[in-house]
């Protein structure tokens, strides 16, 4: 008998049933659709879309990625092409009756949230929202909403009211002081999940022309190099909060996801191994049941957050 790979994320409002616990990240694999050449889509646990805005946005100068040692550095800019060309054109073409799709949202107002949220509610193909936290509000000086904690609970209260028929997670910053703080703050705001950790904040220079190499300066490391800070931050999260976690950072094989696990995650999400191999994703939830076996784990469940320090 094979270990049984099925998550129920329980929030405190809605649910989320996946079938194993193998998400996409946001930004890496775009809208699902152009990944559909390298595997069945309907074999993941779930797709999480790009990041989705009110309108269409055009994203960031180029250079907009370069490699890094064991990662990489992104400036993409979240450029999409808005709330409506996605429900209409791309939302359709994927399996959403087979594999929950969760859509990422991002914003630069808390009513801008809202709004988004609940154009998003009434779509059926839509199991759960992803909220972006990582971005400036414009309102705020242009504050990061994840990086205060009144503002990423009155962000997640905003879209907890906005989508009533939603699952809502809300993706964590690692780049703060406390990352804790800021989890339980979504959490008492009506969060259902977190997933842990965005990308760390970084730059990469150019010694002879003197110049940042991304045409944005700075951006988002991600990839195996940042792998021991998300594990970290799933570890201290999962141990402080209710709702279930989702452990995102440096995952490109299936023991890399048993390890988030282990610190107390109940699904994964590949993001950086989608660029280094874009079947990346559908490897890791094919290998998966036999490296379960190979390490003993008969149930995600008896191995979640079983990390000893004996």
């Amino acid at each position: 008998m094979g270990t049984e790979l099925s998550v129920t994320l329980r929030g405190q409002t809605h649910d989320l049933v996946l079938k194993n616990p193998v998400l996409t990240a946001s930004g890496t694999f775009g809208y699902g659709l152009e990944f559909a050449p390298y595997g069945d889509l309907k074999s993941l646990g779930g797709l999480v879309v790009k990041g989705l805005s009110l309108r269409p946005r055009d994203g960031n100068p180029c250079p907009r990625i370069v490699e890094t040692p064991a990662g990489m550095l992104n400036a993409v800019g979240l450029q999409n092409d808005g709330v409506e060309n996605f429900c209409a054109e791309k939302l359709p073409l994927l399996p959403w009756r087979e594999t929950a799709v969760i859509v990422n949202i991002y914003a630069s107002s808390v009513d801008e949230f809202a709004r988004l949220a609940q154009r998003l509610d009434c779509e059926r193909g839509v199991a759960a929202l992803e909220i972006n936290v990582s971005c400036p509000n414009v309102a705020q000086g242009g504050a990061l909403f994840g990086q205060d904690a009144s503002l990423a609970a009155a962000v997640t209260t905003a879209v907890r009211k906005a989508a009533p028929s939603k699952h809502i997670m809300v993706k964590l910053s690692p780049n703060v002081t406390d990352i804790v703080r800021i989890a339980q703050s979504v959490e008492n705001a009506g969060a259902d999940s977190v997933s842990c950790i965005n990308t760390l904040q970084g730059m990469a220079l150019d010694l002879r022309s003197r110049r940042p190499v991304l045409g944005n300066v700075m951006g988002g490391l991600s990839g195996p190099a940042i792998k021991p800070v998300a594990l970290r931050c799933v570890w201290q999260v999962a141990r402080a909060v209710r709702i279930p976690v989702v452990g995102v950072g440096g995952i490109i094989n299936p023991v890399d996801a048993l390890e988030f696990i282990l610190a107390g995650a109940y699904a994964i999400q590949v993001g950086t191994g989608s660029f280094m191999r874009p079947d990346c994703a559908f490897a890791l939830a094919a290998k998966l049941p036999a490296v379960c076996a190979e390490y003993g784990v008969e149930s995600l469940d008896d191995l979640r957050a079983t990390l000893t320090m004996d």
